[in-house]
């Protein structure tokens, strides 16, 4: 942004002091990419070889040095030597073109912005003199041609009566372009950040500039570092138009929908995304409103969106011969992504019963869109289960040692199963190692896996009781409190 073009002077004065005048003054402020003040970043004119820091607001200016003024009796001086030709004489003093031909030749000015750009051609016919001011529109450093016949003078001069220097008095038209392609701009250099180079049009100029930090994050063939960046979805900036209840349809099949946005939902902050999924004689309804996303809602109001579907098949709360319930969550987590500001990097899937079972056949092909899934009384039946694709998920399971319905023998399997993926990379089968189980007693006893990636984290808890995900001790719903510890640790 130009903050302002004053009405220019002589345009160039050739070799000579010309009057006690700023030439420019470049300002600007330097913040990251969240609109925060840099402090300390080292800011250069690269041509003209200038620096300044930033202050605490960010703030920086550059202009060019005071000139003196000389004694009034100082005569300006012109380019030496003055040309002459067969038919003609030339020279220019403090910006003031003399000329004068003995023929028709005419005499040609051409005028070049820092960048390169022609921005002023004049012919000029018999004798008179020119001012070259007259041939600029802004502040900055120029580059002149001025030629009759075969003579030709170049040279470089900014707009405020201050000269650079000579390019030479017999440079070509190719040497004049050359300086001016190397243009002028400002550097800016800040440790953690990305050194960002901004070209100018001028010298006369406010800059603001954003810097963006250096990725540090170590990158992996698959999955995310621990504590990653978040990684923002389409909908990020997008104002919200989703209701808390609405009905959607993937996989060929309508299915109910309820979201639980954060209070004081920002649409430029990428959120945590947890589903809900319920269980056989449950709803989503159930989920969302009693159970409140199986306690996790009640813990976090502000950094999450929640999110309950319901199952629709002729018999079973989710599809058991087919794979339209992944179409379907497929499809939805494409949608949410495209309206909300999700942190792609950070979805997870919760359920109990058979939400635990329909979360961990997601868990076979979804490792890719889901960060981890928690489940409560899991079990290897009556689900669909697609082929394994491999990849590593993080994964936590609760099973009661005297549940009848989904039995521990199948919970294990589940977790087996999530095992023989999870090894760190280049080792595929952690199942060797044995977990600490519930012996008698009161509490529960839960197991971390020590052989896997801590990427990818396995956590097996068992407790002496049935078929339930509201376990309590001391009053508090124990299973519920360690799966958001869970969840919340990426």
């Amino acid at each position: 942004m130009i903050t302002k073009t004053p009405k220019l002077l002589s345009a160039a004065c050739l070799l000579a002091f010309c009057g006690s005048v700023s030439a420019y003054t470049i300002t600007g402020t330097v913040s990251d990419d969240q609109g925060k003040a840099l402090r300390g970043v080292s800011v250069s004119l690269l041509k003209e070889g200038k620096n300044a820091t930033t202050d605490r607001q960010g703030k920086f200016t550059i202009h060019e040095d005071e000139i003196i003024t000389p004694p009034a009796d100082s005569p300006g001086v012109a380019i030496h030597p003055a040309f002459r030709n067969s038919v003609g004489y030339i020279s220019i003093n403090n910006g003031i073109l003399s000329y004068s031909q003995s023929s028709t030749s005419p005499v040609q000015v051409k005028i070049y912005n820092s960048l390169g750009n022609q921005v002023f051609k004049k012919l000029l016919q018999g004798s008179g003199t020119y001012d070259l001011s007259k041939g600029i529109g802004a502040r900055g450093t120029y580059f002149a041609q001025v030629s009759v016949g075969n003579a030709k003078q170049n040279f470089k001069f900014t707009t405020d009566r201050g000269f650079s220097s000579s390019i030479g008095s017999r440079a070509n038209g190719n040497a004049l372009l050359k300086e001016a392609e190397k243009g002028e701009a400002l550097r800016f250099v800040a440790d953690g950040y990305d050194t960002l180079t901004v070209p100018l049009g001028t010298l006369d100029t406010t800059v603001d500039v954003k810097l963006t930090k250096i990725a540090t994050e170590q990158t992996y063939a698959f999955g995310y570092p621990l504590k990653n960046d978040p990684t923002p979805s389409k909908g990020c900036g997008k104002d919200n138009t989703l209701k808390n209840y609405f009905k959607f349809t993937g996989g060929g099949i309508e299915h109910e929908v309820y979201l639980d946005l954060p209070e004081n939902y920002d649409k430029n902050k990428p959120y945590r995304l947890v589903f809900g999924m319920h269980c056989m004689g449950g709803s989503a309804q159930n989920v969302a409103k009693n159970e409140h996303y199986y306690g996790y809602r009640d813990k976090d109001k502000k950094n999450t969106i929640f999110v309950a579907p319901h199952g629709y098949t002729d018999q079973m709360p989710w599809r058991c011969g087919d794979n339209k319930d992944h179409l379907f969550f497929d499809e939805i987590l494409t949608y949410l992504n495209e309206n909300l500001c999700v942190d792609t990097s950070r979805v997870f899937s919760s359920g109990f019963s058979f939400g635990a079972m329909y979360s961990n056949s997601l868990a076979q092909t979804f490792q890719h869109r889901l960060r981890g899934v928690v489940v409560f009384a899991t079990a290897d039946q009556v689900i669909y289960i697609p082929k394994n694709a491999g990849k590593p998920i993080a994964w936590m399971g609760t099973v009661g040692l005297s549940d009848g319905t989904c039995p521990p023998s199948m919970g294990r399997s589940a977790r087996d199963r999530i095992l023989r993926n999870n090894g760190p990379e280049g080792h595929t089968d952690c199942t060797s190692e044995k977990a600490t189980e519930f012996s008698g007693g009161g509490g529960h006893v839960c197991y971390d896996y020590k052989t896997v990636d801590p990427r990818f984290p396995v956590k097996w808890c068992t407790f002496n009781g049935g078929h339930q995900w509201d376990m309590r001790e001391n009053g508090k719903l124990w299973a519920s409190d360690i799966g958001w510890e869970f969840i919340t640790q990426f």
